[in-house]
């Protein structure tokens, strides 16, 4: 296996504009060209214009016969043509997803996107066997907003938000969504933005089910040329949107494995490698939303720790935390709000708990805790802790927060998933107790 050089994959197709120009010049090149970008030159740095650059000079009232170099642009990092694509990888965790590649004499040869990258990953060396579902970026860079909302405050919201899409739904269900793209156009046809965005919006929308590969998806977006998957459960409601970003991270991390396996190539990328797998086995971990261990880590640290329990004759206790009506909270404030609460119980969980202790996102707004060497009762004095801390949490318009618990101690020679179903039943008993409350398996006498 070969991995290819940035020249192979690079987009030479790429307008540019010297730094000297006016805002008037760079939106005139980008509509006769038909592009959303154009990359600024300054001898030897170069910048990106944007249609997010051209909305953010309409609200802040800027002249368009200011000079590039006197607005606030986006600075590209730049590579050799002739570099491996390998070292590229950690320009992908940047927020910019645009790479300038130059020649050798630091001329501009063209631009690498996340675009370009995946439409030259190989599916073959994809993987197969883990789904969307498991890799859900729930609520990230995205805004789901009403067909009858205004058009330029989406716009205004895309600005101030950074968001590059905006996604509209109704009954749960995406039907439009508002791109960068379909900005640019908007500007091209000077439109009326006061109207709503249901006269401007791309419908329909084209989604994948949440069950789909990443094999799956990677085609999809290679297929249709798009920047993300928009994600759909078996009800066609909208479960959340994966970048191509996290699916290139994905597949790299495959091609990462596979390339353990032809040792005539190790030795030269040997080292890059072994940082980029720390990179990514840390993102495939993990939530990325709350940044807490998602439930694939978790049950590889439950069995380790198990062990240890086992090994040194110990205890070991669980405790399964549910935020109280948070569909509520979705419903009156909306996915956004609903986020913020999901992190700031986060961050509460993880302050109040001990270094030892391992807390996982186990799906939705519930949370599972891992508690080396705590005894049964340690565990409750722990989870009251955690539920007390849960009402000095203020996120805006939402004031009361509360969780209920259910607690468990393991037994030696039982399965996780049977001290899962244990802890379930022990919140289960703290929901129909008023919630708000910590429940054990002492309450239930099993």
């Amino acid at each position: 296996m070969k991995f290819p050089l940035v020249s192979d994959i690079a987009s030479t197709s790429v307008i540019s504009i010297d730094i000297d120009a006016s805002i008037s010049d760079a939106i005139e090149h980008m509509i006769v060209n038909e592009h959303r970008n154009v990359v600024v030159k300054d001898i030897n740095d170069f910048y990106i214009f944007t249609v997010l650059d051209v909305l953010n000079m309409q609200t802040n009232n800027i002249a368009l016969t200011t000079s590039l170099r006197d607005v606030s642009l986006s600075k590209i990092s730049t590579i050799e043509r002739d570099k491996n694509i390998l070292e590229t990888l950690e320009y992908l965790n940047d927020s910019l997803e645009y790479l300038c590649v130059i020649n050798r004499d630091k001329s501009l040869y063209g631009l690498l996107t996340h675009t370009d990258i995946t439409s030259n990953i190989d599916p073959d060396t994809l993987m197969d066997n883990f789904r969307l579902n498991d890799f859900l970026k729930l609520g990230r860079r995205v805004k789901w907003v009403s067909k009858d909302d205004r058009t330029i405050d989406l716009l205004d919201n895309m600005v101030s938000d950074s968001f590059d899409n905006v996604i509209i739904v109704e009954d749960k269900k995406p039907i439009g969504i508002l791109t960068t793209k379909d900005v640019m156009r908007l500007i091209k046809n000077r439109d009326d933005l006061s109207l709503s965005v249901s006269n401007y919006m791309s419908s329909p929308v084209d989604s994948i089910d949440k069950d789909a590969t990443i094999k799956e998806a990677l085609n999809f977006v290679k297929s249709k040329n798009y920047k993300r998957v928009v994600v759909v459960n078996a009800d066609g409601e909208l479960a959340g949107i994966i970048a191509q970003k996290e699916l290139i991270s994905l597949t790299y991390s495959r091609w990462a494995v596979l390339m353990k396996e032809y040792q005539s190539e190790l030795s030269e990328i040997n080292n890059m490698l072994e940082n980029k797998n720390r990179e990514y086995e840390l993102m495939a971990s993990t939530d990325s939303l709350t940044g807490l261990y998602n439930r694939h880590k978790f049950s590889e640290l439950y069995l380790s720790s198990y062990t240890s329990m086992v090994q040194r004759n110990g205890q070991m206790s669980l405790i399964i935390v549910d935020i109280d009506f948070f569909k509520k909270v979705n419903d009156t404030y909306g996915h956004n709000i609903g986020d913020k609460v999901l992190v700031q119980v986060s961050h509460s969980l993880v302050k109040t708990l001990r270094n030892i202790d391992i807390v996982c996102r186990w799906g939705g707004e519930e949370f599972v805790v891992l508690l080396p060497t705590a005894s049964l009762k340690n565990a409750i004095t722990l989870a009251e802790k955690l539920r007390e801390n849960m009402h000095k949490l203020n996120i805006g318009v939402v004031t009361n927060i509360t969780a209920s618990f259910g607690v468990v101690e393991i037994k030696e020679g039982e399965e996780m998933q049977d001290v899962i179903d244990r802890a379930d039943k022990a919140l289960y008993l703290a929901k129909d107790s008023g919630r708000d409350c910590v429940k054990t398996e002492l309450d239930l006498n099993i």
